[in-house]
């Protein structure tokens, strides 16, 4: 019997599965889903997906909040997740890094990516990330993933600011969107 290894789907976290701030997600009542993202995820676990979840957090370096806020931001998480949708994210990863602070973990490197293919034992290529920055998409494309943007978060500006980008990435309203468009073509597959 061949072992074939689930879907992975990678998600942004701001902007995709919380709302975002120009002025940061800093403390656990700051952050609350959009509509229809805890959903989706619980669509795509049922679903037999793996969903790992790779966030640059450059507030940490910047003193906006420390490791054990983001910590209790991922607690609300999970929690709503276990909770609410009796789903549990297979991995998390974080990118503490400012901008300008070379670093293989932050996106657009592709490094939080690869840690989570080697953290969960499989392949990262051509599996899915979703996101909703252009540095997003580029983590995807050097990690030789597929991207997709949404539009909440970020995803407007990036659009605005990379208007071509419409034509190399999917684009789609939401997470809750992309869920549907994917599980949906999922089971015509296996039909």
């Amino acid at each position: 019997m061949i072992n074939v290894a689930p879907p992975l789907l990678i998600l942004d976290r701001d902007g995709v599965i919380n709302y975002d701030s120009d002025a940061f997600i800093k403390s656990a009542d700051e952050w609350q889903p959009i509509p229809g993202s805890l959903a989706a995820i619980a669509r795509f676990k049922r679903a037999g997906w793996q969903v790992a979840v790779a966030t640059n957090q450059s507030g940490i370096a910047r003193g906006y909040y420390d490791r054990a806020a983001l910590s209790a931001m991922h607690r609300k998480l999970h929690s709503l997740l276990f909770h609410e949708f009796g789903v549990v994210l297979d991995w998390v990863c974080y990118a503490p890094y400012l901008t300008d602070q070379p670093n293989a973990a932050r996106k657009p490197q592709p490094g939080m990516l690869r840690q989570i293919g080697i953290t969960l034992n499989r392949s990262i290529e051509q599996q899915i990330m979703v996101g909703d920055t252009l540095a997003d998409v580029q983590a995807a494309q050097a990690a030789g993933m597929r991207p997709l943007l949404v539009r909440t978060g970020k995803g407007e500006r990036t659009l605005a600011q990379q208007p071509g980008l419409v034509n190399q990435v999917p684009v789609y309203d939401d997470l809750a969107a992309v869920a549907e468009t994917l599980i949906s073509s999922q089971s015509e597959q296996v039909r």
